[in-house]
C-alpha cells in the first residue's frame, strides 16, 4: 500500500507540473516592464511572452498583438517557444506512461513489465522539468543581465514576469513527481526458496523413496549367510 501512495502522489505533482508547462507556456508574461527611473510612474504595461505582446492601460483596457514573425523575438524566446511545445509532449507521453503502469490501473497484470513502466514513466517527466527548466531560467537570465545594461534606456527595461516564476514552480514538481515514481524500481527477486521448489524436491524425495522399496540397492552392509551341514 505504500508503495501505491507513493505512486498516486508522484503521478499527482506531475500531473500539476505538467499544466504548470501549458500555463507558463501561453502566459503572455515572460517579460514585464520594469518601473525604473522616468519610468515609475506610466499610463501603461507591457507584457512579453512568446507567442502575443499585450499592453494594458491606465483605464484597465487590454490589447494583445500575435507576433508577426518569429525573427523579432529575441534569440531566447526563439529557443523557448520550441522547448516549452516539445516539454508538453513529452510530458503527455509520461503521465501516459505512468497512468498506464499504475498500480490501481487495470491495462496489464502485475509484474516486472509494469514497474519497469513507472521507472520509464519516471525519467520521462524528470526530462520534461529540464527542457522546461532551460527556457525559463535562460530568459530570466536574459533579463537580469538586460536590466543591468547600461547601454539600454530606462524605457526597454523588463523584470520577470509571472510565466518564468510558474515555469519554476512546474519544474519543481515534474522533478519531485518523476523522482517519486523513478523511486519505485521493480521488484527484485526474493532469497528465500519458492513453493514450487519446495514442491518439487519433495517430489524427487519421494520418487526415490519408492524406488527404494521396488527393489533397489540398499545402502546397509549385508553379511554373507552361513551354511549349516
Amino acid at each position: 500500500m505504500r508503495s501505491v501512495g507513493i505512486q498516486v502522489l508522484g503521478s499527482s505533482l506531475a500531473l500539476l507540473g505538467w499544466l504548470g508547462v501549458i500555463l507558463a507556456c501561453g502566459l503572455p508574461m515572460w517579460k514585464v516592464t520594469a518601473f525604473v527611473g522616468i519610468n515609475i510612474v506610466t499610463a501603461q504595461i507591457i507584457w512579453e511572452g512568446i507567442w502575443m505582446s499585450c499592453v494594458m492601460q491606465s483605464t484597465g483596457q487590454t490589447e494583445c498583438k500575435m507576433y508577426d514573425s518569429m525573427l523579432v523575438l529575441s534569440s531566447d524566446l526563439q529557443v523557448a517557444r520550441a522547448l516549452m511545445i516539445i516539454a508538453i509532449i513529452v510530458g503527455a507521453a509520461g503521465i501516459l506512461v505512468a497512468f498506464i503502469g499504475g498500480k490501481c490501473t487495470n491495462f496489464m497484470p502485475e509484474g516486472l513489465t509494469k514497474a519497469k513502466l513507472t521507472s520509464t514513466a519516471g525519467f520521462i517527466l524528470i526530462a520534461t522539468g529540464i527542457l522546461c527548466l532551460v527556457p525559463v531560467s535562460w530568459t530570466g537570465s536574459s533579463i537580469i543581465s538586460d536590466f543591468y545594461n547600461p547601454l539600454l534606456t530606462d524605457a526597454q527595461r523588463r523584470e520577470i514576469g509571472a510565466s518564468i516564476y510558474i515555469g519554476w514552480g512546474a519544474t519543481i514538481l515534474l522533478i519531485l513527481g518523476g523522482g517519486l515514481l523513478l523511486n519505485l524500481c521493480p521488484p527484485k527477486e526474493d532469497s528465500n526458496p519458492s513453493v514450487k521448489y519446495l514442491i518439487v524436491r519433495s517430489s524427487r524425495a519421494s520418487s526415490q523413496a519408492s524406488s527404494v522399496r521396488t527393489g533397489a540397492p540398499s545402502t546397509r552392509s549385508s553379511t554373507p549367510a552361513k551354511t549349516y551341514i
